[in-house]
Formats: C-alpha cells, structure tokens, sequence
C-alpha cells in the first residue's frame, strides 16, 4: 500500500468515528434539551402556583384581620392604609362601593353584584380594567360593621403581570441555552476522548500490510470497553499470525511431502523409458504404483482438511459406538492382538464415515507401534462417551504429545515404522472430535500411547 493509499484509507476510518461522535452528541443534545423543555415548563407552572399562592394568602390574611377587627372594634388601621400591594375594598350587599384604601379611591368595585351577592366567600382571579394587572382577590362577609350588616370585605394582591413572566421565562431560557451550550461542548469533547484510542486502533490497523502481522495495536491503560477492544483485536491478530504461521508450514511440508513420491514416480518413468523394450517392466510399474497409492493418499487427507476446516455440512446420524469399534477391530489384519471391551448402548451423534475413520486412524497408529497387543474400550463418563485406544509399544514423551496432532507431523519413530504415512491421520482425528463437541488427547500410561477420544453422548450432544 502505497503513502497516499494509506493516508486515504486513516481518512476513510476516522470518518465512521467522526459520524458516530456527531450523531452521539446530537442525540444526547436533543434529549438534554427535552430533559430541559419539561424542567423549564415545570418551573414555570411551579412558579405560577407559587405566586397565585402567595398573593391568596395576603389577601385572605389582610381580609381576615379587616372583618376580626371591624367585628370586634369597628375600625380597622388597614382599611385606610393596606399592607403592602395588597389594596382593600368593601361592597354592600348590592356590590356598592361603601369603603375603599386610598389607591382604590374612586374606582368601581373589584367584583360585580352577581359574584358578590348570596355568598359568604369569595375567592378568585380577577382581571378589572382599571387595575394594570391580574390580582387575587378574597373576600369575606362581615355580619357587623360601621356601614351596617352583611358588608364584604374585599383584598386584592396583585399577581406578576406578562411582563415579569415573559422576563422570568426570558431569564430560564438564556439559562437553558447556556446548558445546551455546555453539554454539547462537554458530549462532544468526552466523546472524541473516548474515540481516540479507537482512531489509534484503525490507524494501526491501517499499516498492518507495511507492519505485517506481528505488530499490534497499543492498549489503554484505563479499563472499560476500548481496553477490551484492544485486547479483542491483538488476540485475534495473535490468532490470524498463528494461522498463517500454520499455513505456511502446512504448504511448506504439504509441498515436501508431495515431492517425494512425485520424484519417485518420475525417477521410475524415466527409468522405465531407458529400458529395452523386453525389460521386465513389472518392478519398476509396482514402484510407481505404490509412489502413486502414496500421492492419493496424501491427496484425499488434504482434501479431507480442506472439508473439515471449511466445516463442510455431512450427514449427522446416531452411532454405536461399540458397534463400530468392534467392526474396525474385526478388519484389522492378522498379527497384532487386539483385545475389546465395549460397552454396549453407548451412543453419539455423528457422521458415521467421519467417526468411522478417527477409529480407523487410532487403530492403526496403535497397531504400527505395538510390540503385541493393542485394547480398545468404549464406555461412558458422565455426559461423555469415551474411547480408549493403548498400545504396549514404546509410547510418545510428553513434551511431543501435542507435536503428533499436527499437520505432516511425524516423529522420528513413526517415519521408520510406516515411510508411507501421510502424517496426516491424527491431525483430522483430532478435528472431527472437536467438530463434534469433544476432544482427543494422550493421557498418561504405564507403557505405551494412550489415546483418549470423547464426545458427548447422544443424550447430551448439541449436533443436531
């Protein structure tokens, strides 16, 4: 990848960021600012209530204290002063003016006749022309009074007009925008610091064809999920080089395999052209032959690979274990004893080709390295069925156990007993076992290999 490619394609990765750090402050921006319409609307009704509240109760305390001592004096000092922005008046029966405060001199009255008559009470919000604003007005019948019975006293506490609402509206809302202002500011400022070390990732990953895959991305060091991010994309770079490490030797040792008995072949052609037409062709055609029966063999277990490694889909029935080892022991040639116990009704869900064939393998390792006697046994553990194969022969070190499931993997001993063997039999032993939810492994012995291969039964197998 070429500079400019390069630097197009950090462009290219830091525009998905760049969208989703837009698209993640406009919606914590919309939802702040409804968040911050219903808060502002809330306190605008609580502050409505709050101040009709609070002009009721001057008025009802004012109109109180009026008819109290009016009742109980004749005279009230308020009735010709008020107290505060509350203003007094006092109405007859008909809803005539009989007494007002000085700033409701010559003014009608505050109710009309027809809210004021046959009532004991009143109390309500009156917009009069002749006032510049709402008020609260309460009023409430005196029985005696210096203008005679049946008179009420009226007290009107001015509530905030337009203009002190618009201004109070004003003020919450300049407030309001100054917090949108702040939490967008803040959303996009946290949320491009989180995205740092995701652009960090990419532009690693972007360099990767000029860094190759031993190179990995940098991990935070404070937790949460880009940490997690991190270690997700180094382990499955780890992965990606294990494979291709894994590739390469497997074309590497795939490729010299393969040369051998190609040479072979070639060498017993050439041969077979150098000598006179009534040579005996029968030696050098049987030569060729087995070189050939060995590339067939080689091919069939590579393409059986290539078939398990794409988890390609194959019939999945259930399989009797015991029914099938004991068939695979009974086409075992005559020299090795081979002794059985198998438990019987031990069942599996598989291919029965595939399984049939992992035996096949196990068997015949087992029988290429024993000096005697080969056992076989099938039973249950738990929720797994088990097969055991142990030969008596020399066994495998423990720290080559492992080696012997790799692809083309032959150990010193194996390449002298069978120079014929693809290297490859164990290896797709051991992936058809975990294709089928189980494992095959060496497990320790007193003389010779033990291969243990599980699987779960069909009772508790997930293969459907």
């Amino acid at each position: 990848m070429t500079t400019k490619s390069r630097e197009g394609a950090r462009r290219g990765e830091t525009r998905p960021a760049a969208t989703m750090r837009g698209r993640a402050t406009f919606i914590t921006t919309v939802a702040a600012a409804l968040i911050l319409f219903l808060l502002v609307s809330l306190l605008l009704l609580l502050a409505r209530d709050w101040t009709e509240n609070r002009a009721r109760q001057h008025s009802e305390q004012a109109v109180e204290r009026i008819v109290y001592n009016l009742v109980t004096q004749g005279r009230d000092p308020l009735l010709s002063r008020g107290k505060g922005d509350t203003v007094i008046q006092v109405v007859d029966w008909e809803g005539h003016v009989v007494a007002s405060g000085p700033r409701l001199q010559g003014r009608p009255a505050l109710a009309g006749p027809e809210e004021t008559r046959d009532k004991l009470l009143l109390d309500q919000r009156y917009c009069p022309a002749f006032l510049d604003e709402c008020a609260w007005v309460f009023g409430l019948r005196a029985r005696n009074s210096p203008w005679g019975e049946g008179v009420m006293v009226l007290a009107a506490t001015p509530l905030p007009g337009a203009v002190t609402m618009w201004t109070l509206l004003a003020s919450i809302v300049l407030v309001t925008m100054a917090l949108l202002i702040l939490i967008t500011w803040w959303t996009w400022h946290t949320i491009g610091r989180v995205f740092v070390p995701v652009d960090q990732i990419r532009s690693q990953l972007a360099d990767f064809s000029t860094h190759g895959l031993g190179h990995r991305v940098p991990v935070p060091e404070s937790g949460g999920a880009i940490r997690s991010l991190a270690e997700t994309v180094n382990a499955t770079l780890d992965q990606l080089e294990d494979a291709r490490v894994r590739e390469r030797r497997f074309v590497f040792d795939a490729s010299h395999d393969l040369r051998n008995p190609i040479a072979g072949l070639q060498m017993q052609l050439e041969f077979a052209l150098d000598e006179p037409p009534d040579a005996d062709w029968k030696p050098m055609v049987g030569a060729a032959l087995r070189d050939t029966r060995r590339l067939n063999d080689i091919v069939m277990d590579l393409l059986e690979l290539s078939r398990l490694d794409s988890r390609a889909p194959a019939a999945v029935e259930t399989v009797d274990l015991a029914g099938l080892a004991r068939r695979e022991v009974e086409r075992r040639a005559p020299g090795v004893r081979f002794e059985t116990r198998l438990e019987p009704g031990v069942t599996v869900r598989a291919n029965p080709v595939r399984l049939a064939r992992v035996l096949n393998n196990l068997l015949n390792n087992a029988e290429r390295h024993a000096e005697s006697r080969v056992e076989v046994t099938v039973a249950r553990d738990g929720a797994d069925a088990v097969v055991e194969v142990l030969d008596d022969g020399s066994g495998i070190p423990e720290e080559l156990r492992e080696r012997v499931f790799e692809r083309f993997s032959r150990l010193p001993e194996s390449r002298a007993r069978d120079p014929q063997g693809t290297g490859l039999g164990l290896s797709i032993a051991r992936e058809v076992a975990e294709i089928y939810g189980g494992s095959l492994r060496i497990a320790d012995s007193p003389r010779g290999a033990r291969f243990v291969l599980r699987l779960p039964l069909a009772a508790w197998s997930t293969t459907p």
